[in-house]
């Protein structure tokens, strides 16, 4: 905690310019990309295990917070990319690091340029839910705030128990290490080391198409406002059916993942590379962020190292799982009831097709 007091302090008092600017905006960018990840991998693969709290989840995303915040992490996103690509020319062509200042100016223009047209595409979709839509009534915007607030307490309960499990793991580690107080107090280079760092500029470039094409699809051409009102699902062929008259967010992601050309499941296999890459990349970006602020305490180290590794396997884990497991029509079913609570919530009337599915299910379950 010192040493992060000590970096926030001095970092406010250095005056390095756009590139020491561009170092902080490169970490603060990361960060906040990772913790997004955790908590849409997460969500996501409700999708496939408890569709009810998938449809809260999203709803949770149409409020005004997550609103909010879905500008900042595409900002967020585009720039750590931008700027990930100066740091690996820059790495590999040691010669070109006098141009580094006009190179991050050149990013932040870049960026900037890029989210104009991106930013006016997700505005629309903005303006289109909460003005001519009128999806939230305006006596019920508080509710729906409070409702996306408490719908994140199981993350922080997770986190909070992950955390435990790090310093469990960190402790024993310490145990059967012994006192390594005798060593250096700095991290010393070895072959994993240079893997990894090789492994981040690589998976940074591969990452790129993935990120802006998923990024591209699910925030702008059907953002998260359309999850739950498209009949069709973009990037899958008619073919692959439409959606019914009651569009649910799981119906979404059933649709989505259920499309295969060539027999093969293109969007399952995209979004596994997807998780890989970005948890892989993200999490060990993270880990160097967490180490720089515990170099000097070995305990409080391996404890941040630990944390990053186990939540970088619980999500490639639930990640997998939810991909690969076989889709069953029954999760729109099942995500139905939640839907209604969801327009009650918002204090929009129910939709008559909504209605009849539910006590059509009723009447069809009371006469099993």
């Amino acid at each position: 905690m010192t040493s992060l007091v000590l970096t926030v302090r001095e970092t406010l008092r250095y005056r390095g310019a756009i590139g020491q600017w561009s170092w902080v905006l490169h970490r603060l960018t990361g960060v906040g990309v990772v913790l997004f990840l955790a908590l849409h991998v997460v969500d996501t693969s409700w999708a496939v295990f408890y569709p009810e709290l998938y449809v809260k989840a999203i709803a949770a995303y149409q409020s005004p917070i997550f609103t909010i915040g879905e500008f900042g992490l595409v900002f967020a996103v585009v720039y750590h990319a931008f700027n990930g690509i100066r740091i690996v020319i820059f790495d590999y062509k040691p010669e070109l690091w006098r141009h580094q200042a006009q190179a991050a100016v050149a990013v932040l223009v870049l960026t900037l340029l890029a989210l104009a047209p991106v930013f006016l595409g997700m505005l629309s979709h903005v303006i289109d839910f909460y003005l001519v839509e009128q999806a939230i009534a305006g006596d019920r915007l508080l509710d729906v705030v409070l409702f996306s607030i408490l719908e994140q307490l199981p993350f922080i309960a997770g986190f909070v128990a992950v955390l435990v499990a790090a310093i469990v793991l960190a402790a024993v580690y310490s145990l059967i290490s012994g006192d390594s107080s005798t060593r250096s107090r700095y991290p010393q280079a070895s072959p994993i080391e240079g893997f990894w760092w090789a492994f981040m500029r690589l998976s940074g470039i591969l990452i790129l198409p993935l990120v802006f094409g998923h990024l591209a699809l699910m925030h702008v051409v059907q953002g998260v406002f359309d999850i739950t009102a498209a009949q069709e699902v973009a990037g899958t062929l008619a073919s692959n059916g439409t959606i019914g008259a009651v569009p649910s967010a799981v119906e979404f992601v059933y649709h989505r993942w259920s499309y295969a050309a060539g027999g093969v499941f293109v969007w399952r296999v995209y979004d596994m590379f997807l998780l890989v890459l970005v948890t892989l990349h993200g999490f060990n970006g993270l880990r160097y962020v967490l180490t720089d602020f515990t170099s000097f305490n070995h305990f409080a180290r391996r404890t941040s190292v630990a944390l990053c590794t186990v939540i970088a396997a619980v999500l490639l884990a639930l990640g997998a799982a939810a991909l690969f497991v076989p889709l069953e029509k029954d999760i729109i079913g099942e995500a139905m009831a939640a839907t209604a609570e969801i327009y009650e919530l918002r204090g929009e009337e129910v939709p008559a097709e909504l209605e009849a599915w539910l006590n059509g299910a009723g009447d069809a379950e009371a006469g099993e």
